[in-house]
């Protein structure tokens, strides 16, 4: 008999995980699903009619983790099936966003950003990982956020001065000054 046998590496019970996608119609939500799911770019856009799924298993730190994702319509003809909460969403606003209008955006609400292509899979991953990670770290603290290791990169004084700048009509108004002050 040895005096001490090899310890079993102890396996943490599989994780199960529901997300729903939802947004508006047309933003690349169903792409960047199979992008994930499947490993492919469906290139023709084929709107998603109701709801849409996709299942993957992922390993994150020592957790399995078994998800499914359900892809929401974000047509608004598909609204009507779906809660009365859920009918507020505007989809009848399309505008393009640069990064760092985004990331302000983002940050300032306390959310992570990313840039991701559905087409080439960049960010895709990366973005998904920190998800999981997030989920596993609220599991492990008791369904609790854990204290932050990254603050937000902007205070919201930070944050209202961009926004007064990129919404100035002229530099006097960007400087915040009246038109005609002196150094």
């Amino acid at each position: 008999m040895e005096a001490n046998p090899p310890k079993r590496k102890e396996t943490r019970k599989s994780l199960r995980i529901k997300v729903i996608s939802m947004g508006n119609a047309e933003v690349g939500k169903s792409c960047i699903i199979k992008r994930y799911c499947e490993k492919r770019f469906v290139p023709k856009y084929l709107a998603t009619i109701g709801i849409d799924y996709g299942v993957t298993k992922v390993q994150v730190r020592d957790r399995e983790i078994k998800v499914n994702i359900f892809d929401m319509a974000g047509h608004p003809f598909f609204y009507e099936v779906r809660q009365t909460r859920l009918r507020s969403i505007d989809c009848t606003k399309h505008r393009s966003v640069d990064e760092s209008e985004g990331r302000l955006w983002a940050e300032s609400r306390g959310f992570l950003y990313f840039e991701t292509s559905a087409q080439t899979g960049e960010g895709i991953n990366e973005m998904f990982q920190t998800f999981y990670s997030a989920i596993i770290d609220l599991c492990d603290n008791g369904g609790k956020r854990p204290p932050s290791s990254t603050g937000v990169g902007f205070t919201k004084e930070q944050a209202d001065a961009i926004r007064r700048i990129r919404n100035s009509k002229d530099s006097w108004d960007m400087l915040g000054v009246k038109p005609g002050a002196t150094r």
